[in-house]
């Protein structure tokens, strides 16, 4: 910490004192790239005033004597906030923190794969293709908290607080942004949004375009659970994994599972991977799609086939009953390990449409 005099009527002007401002912290409570808005926290001891610098001009853009502050930025960026606590003795001392506005602008929709809206023998039986400016309450519900008191951390040590902010329509596709920011004793936030109780189904044809997110500590998923999870728990009822990545660098953020979990006398799971022979999943949009018989599950990566799993087994009965989807970004976790320094918040991930197919009736 760095404590500088802005006057100078003391000969010990460079010597510390028991008036001198200290302990400063700041936080970034919150940056919604939607907004530009930006919520920031300062506390410091001995402190009359607080003023922000966040425009990159050398005059305080905002002064206070609480250190809470509301800034909006006009555009998605990379900037720095500073913090001065100004003690009553006229010293100062002061920290600085960088905020990322992201809106992945720089990734236009039309960048990747795409599939059609109809295949030779099924038929389109639900789908959301998020049009319009607000997210369909009557397709989607959502998650709110981190799961406590039942399941705390979602049963997997997740460090996210779900809230319905995290999530928006804008400009044709659904975003799901995970944030650094406190928020009801959580260190981030993100969203988690399903169709339980409005939309489920048994055998078919699943697509769901999406750009995903990068990072350590980073863990989009697409997935579903079995209708009758809240009866018979699970993994009894079931789950099918559509898209999972565990994002931290090389090796990860261009690597995508699919898997099932079931019960066979306890927890059981396998799957698969499909990894890209080039560049990472936040470059571009690809389709995850899961094919749905009476006899296997089947994973595909933009049409490519990379895992299926026969499910006629006596002990797979769970594969044979309706499944709702589930869209979530978590943050840290058992599996893909908590965020780190090389970690950039936020992360989104960005979805173009979701799509339900079934054979037609002969």
């Amino acid at each position: 910490m760095l404590i500088f005099s802005l006057t100078f009527c003391s000969k010990d002007k460079d010597k510390s004192t028991d008036n001198d401002p200290s302990n400063l912290t700041l936080e970034i409570m919150s940056a919604n790239p939607e907004t530009g808005i930006v919520i920031i926290q300062s506390t410091a001891v001995n402190t009359i005033q607080y003023q922000l610098f966040a425009s990159g001009s050398s005059e305080a853009d905002l002064i206070n004597e609480t250190g809470f502050f509301e800034y909006t930025y006009n555009s998605p960026g990379t900037y720095t906030v500073e913090v001065r606590a100004i003690g009553s003795n006229g010293k100062y001392i002061k920290k600085s923190k960088q905020v990322v506005l992201a809106d992945n602008s720089g990734v236009p929709l039309d960048m990747g794969y795409t599939t059609p809206l109809q295949y030779d023998g099924y038929q389109l039986v639900w789908n959301d293709e998020f049009t319009g400016s607000s997210i369909n309450t009557s397709n989607w519900t959502f998650d709110i908290g981190n799961g406590c008191p039942g399941i705390c951390g979602w049963g997997n040590n997740e460090l996210e607080y779900y809230r319905s902010e995290n999530a928006w329509i804008k400009d044709d596709y659904l975003t799901i942004e995970a944030r650094s920011e406190v928020y009801s004793g959580y260190a981030y936030t993100s969203a988690k949004m399903h169709t339980k109780n409005k939309f489920s189904f048994q055998y078919g044809r699943l697509d769901i375009r999406a750009l995903l997110p990068k990072g350590q500590g980073i863990w989009p998923a697409l997935w579903m659970l079995g209708d009758n999870i809240n009866s018979i728990g699970w993994p009894s009822s079931g789950e099918i994994d559509v898209m999972e990545l565990i994002g931290g660098g090389n090796g990860k953020d261009n690597v995508v599972h699919g898997t099932i979990h079931y019960n066979n006398n306890g927890h059981a799971y396998h799957g698969g991977a499909y990894t890209l022979t080039s560049g990472i999943y936040a470059q571009s949009y690809h389709v995850f799609s899961l094919i749905w018989d009476e006899q296997y599950l089947r994973w595909y990566m933009d049409d490519q086939l990379f895992y299926e799993a026969a499910i006629t087994a006596s002990f797979m009965t769970e594969f044979h009953q309706k499944y709702w989807i589930i869209l979530n970004v978590a943050v840290g976790g058992y599996w893909p390990g908590n965020p780190d320094q090389s970690t950039v918040f936020p992360q989104q991930m960005c979805i173009d449409y979701v799509r339900v197919f079934q054979k037609e009736s002969k």
